[in-house]
């Protein structure tokens, strides 16, 4: 019985593992801009299975911006390249370098229990009694500090926090050992004036101004347990979100 379900499963999620190899090879470069895909018949015979199988796995390459499908043409490789660091999305910092294939690293500056200033506590929706986390992280990618992201997590649900966590991913000890089920986030972005803190923790030369992404992160439940602010430096990063209208 236990080896009949395993089989199941796999064949219900080989189209997965198919748009997964595809979009790893397209992000590595072997399929380039404007490339086209091998046809779906070549795809079937490589991947032994169903044209229907690889007609799901492009159609999610598809919804997710890596193809573009022309008829009677075929599948048209994108530039990906921008998408490294959408602004929609709820994704890690951990998560989104594992795809960049380039030396990080994260420097915890603060890590403390604060009671939340009338700032925070609008953000968070939280009182004058509630001790909220407060951290404070710097973001080096190949050398140089260039996003400074300040976090503010409720202690309720974030009983405990370490350095090590924090240097780490939050994210993934929130999800794997605290088993908390995040949702969604409601995000603002704006051009901000580079402050005192900002030239401290990061490498901003000769630039004066920072683009600034504020997040509301909650819960399943609704619950809003997070506000984060990241300063990113101006020159590093395009915020760059893929949409594909629907009929």
């Amino acid at each position: 019985m236990i080896q009949y379900k395993s089989v199941i499963v796999m064949k219900k999620n080989k189209f997965l593992t198919i748009y997964n190899d595809l979009s790893l090879q397209i992000r590595q470069g072997v399929f380039q801009p404007n490339d086209l895909l091998p046809s779906e018949h070549e795809l079937s015979q490589q991947y032994k299975t169903s044209r229907e199988t690889i007609r799901k796995a492009l159609n999610l390459l598809s919804e997710h911006g890596y193809i573009q499908k022309i008829k009677g043409k075929g599948s048209v490789v994108l530039d990906v390249s921008k998408y490294d660091f959408p602004v929609s999305g709820l994704v890690s910092f951990k998560e989104l370098t594992q795809q960049m294939e380039k030396r990080v690293r994260t420097i915890v500056h603060e890590l403390q229990l604060v009671k939340p200033d009338d700032d925070i506590r609008q953000y968070l929706e939280a009182s004058a009694k509630d001790e909220i986390w407060k951290v404070v992280r710097a973001r080096e990618i190949e050398g140089e500090k260039i996003i400074l992201d300040k976090d503010f997590l409720h202690r309720k649900f974030v009983p405990l926090l370490t350095r090590e966590i924090c240097e780490n991913s939050i994210y993934e000890y929130l999800e794997n050992e605290l088993k908390l089920k995040i949702s969604f986030a409601k995000k603002e972005m704006f051009v901000d004036k580079v402050t005192d803190e900002d030239r401290k923790y990061l490498d901003v030369g000769g630039y004066e101004h920072i683009v600034v992404v504020q997040n509301y992160v909650y819960l399943e439940d609704a619950s809003l347990f997070q506000f984060t602010e990241s300063r990113h430096r101006l020159d590093k990063f395009r915020f760059v979100d893929f949409a594909r209208r629907t009929h």
